[in-house]
């Protein structure tokens, strides 16, 4: 093919913003995927994409009723002839000319001898931070060094550049993208964001709703995606704006971002309703604790759903919502931190035998005595040493056999078990789950439920995100 029919041909690189825009040119251009975007296409999609940058530009201002899209455009585009601060003054002809100058293919003749960075094919031209969002560092980020061009680009990867902030949620500030190597992730989900742009491009206005928390909204890109993901998810939040440059990457890995998908999904449902609950304060909405204890702290969700679940224990009540939200808990330490299964089941029998002890008891009290060990592991291992020696002398009620095995003991309590602390919380799991299933209900618990019900009025942002999960 020759190099000038290269130049009509998207290619997918490792860019993971060249790659967003890509996907965003290619919906653009009503293709499934950046590289079956056909010649005859790729041209139209480019003109889409030029003829909106025209009419944002003939706006000026960028705080009129119509201004939003020139205005994200300084995070993509600073002192660009789109939003140049010399507009102002001028006609529309000469902003129309000057925006289509800036956005048409360098005469081939003006070509540098050298290769585009990302894709190899011919380049057409050197870029900078007008066209291209650059480095990390905010010591080079926004600039090329004294007597450099700028990044070598071939035509379509620069023009995937330009249509980048059509696969991008737009904040008027740091501008939001998804990413992944999973290519029918990103088709389905940048052909989802396009559409939304394209009517917010239609009106020249943000997006009415709120974005809450940037991690929140991976969580919905992935409770829309159908098919199992083959690769993790990135969230880049940038900005190639003046001021403020910023490029912040967090990640999710495959087998994370996977469960939180097939959670938020039926059959799983009714307990992902239950862990957005777990991680809902006062303040703050479950979606938005949830999302970023997934891109920050993983570890952290087990511990949210014990503190749930064991929240009322000492009034002797266990929610109604137990028994599945621990049988998430339980698939998160299968499938994500893809603890041993020998081990899960060793503390599944452990919770087991605790719980029937507790239940024979019928005691609340007895449930907060166990209830007062669970931050204190040294009182939590006295515990159930005392108990053991009660079953092996026959005097624990409700139990055969000793209430917890030598395997399980080093499980929760061996120094060298580096997880051990993990296998305590996840012990109070099984407990609580357990007492659901045999209807736990003490004489002399606190009639407390009903105060419960009237306490926990659920985020608006949270009963939007689970409208429908719970039918």
């Amino acid at each position: 093919m020759s190099e000038v029919g290269d130049q009509s041909r998207l290619a997918l690189t490792a860019h993971p913003l060249q790659r967003v825009g890509a996907y965003a040119l290619a919906h653009l251009g009503k293709s499934p995927s950046p590289e079956s975007l056909l010649p005859e296409a790729f041209g139209p999609a480019v003109e889409k994409v030029t003829r909106d940058a025209v009419r944002a530009a003939l706006v000026r201002d960028t705080k009129s009723d119509e201004g939003f899209w020139l205005k994200a455009s300084m995070s993509f585009f600073p002192n660009s002839k789109m939003n140049h601060h010399s507009n102002a003054k001028r006609d529309d002809d000469t902003i129309r000319d000057a925006v289509r100058a800036w956005r048409r293919m360098p005469d081939a003749a003006l070509w540098p001898p050298v290769a585009c960075v990302l894709c190899g094919r011919q380049a057409v031209g050197c870029f900078g931070k007008v066209d291209v969002p650059l480095a990390e560092s905010d010591l080079y980020r926004n600039n090329t060094p004294r007597g450099h061009s700028g990044m070598a680009l071939c035509w379509p990867c620069l023009c995937s550049f330009y249509a980048l902030p059509y696969g991008c949620r737009l904040t008027g500030g740091p501008s939001i993208a998804l990413h992944s190597w999973d290519e029918r992730f990103m088709a389905r989900t940048l052909s989802r964001r396009v559409e939304r742009n394209q009517q917010l491009i239609a009106l020249g206005r943000p997006d009415q709703k709120g974005v809450g928390a940037n991690e929140a909204l991976a969580l919905h890109a992935l409770r829309l995606h159908e098919d199992r993901l083959t690769a993790g998810v990135d969230l880049l939040v940038f900005s190639n704006n003046n001021r403020g440059q910023t490029l912040e990457v967090q990640s999710l890995e495959q087998p994370l971002a996977e469960w939180l998908r097939r959670s938020s999904r039926p059959p799983r449902s009714r307990g992902f309703a239950a862990l957005v609950r777990a991680h809902a304060t006062a303040d703050k909405a479950g979606i938005v604790g949830l999302a970023r204890n997934a891109f920050r702290a993983p570890e952290r969700i087990v511990g949210a759903c014990s503190r749930y679940m064991t929240a009322y224990i000492d009034q002797g009540v266990i929610r109604a919502d137990t028994s599945e939200l621990a049988e998430l808990c339980l698939s998160f330490v299968s499938e994500v931190t893809r603890m041993n299964q020998n081990e899960i089941d060793e503390i599944k029998t452990a919770g087991a035998q605790v719980a029937a002890w507790l239940k024979a008891e019928n005691s609340a009290g007895q449930l907060r005595a166990f209830n007062a060990t669970l931050k204190d592991q040294p009182r939590m291992r006295h515990w159930l040493m005392r108990r053991n020696i009660d079953a092996l002398l026959g005097t624990a009620n409700g139990i055969d056999g000793p209430l917890i095995s030598e395997s399980q003991f080093r499980l929760l309590f061996d120094p060298e078990v580096e997880q051990a602390w993990f296998h305590r919380q996840l012990l109070v799991v099984t407990v609580v789950q357990r007492l659901h299933e045999l209807g736990f209900a003490p004489a002399d618990r606190a009639e407390v439920a009903a105060a419960i019900a009237d306490e926990e009025n659920e985020h608006p942002e949270d009963l939007d995100y689970l409208k429908g999960e719970e039918s």
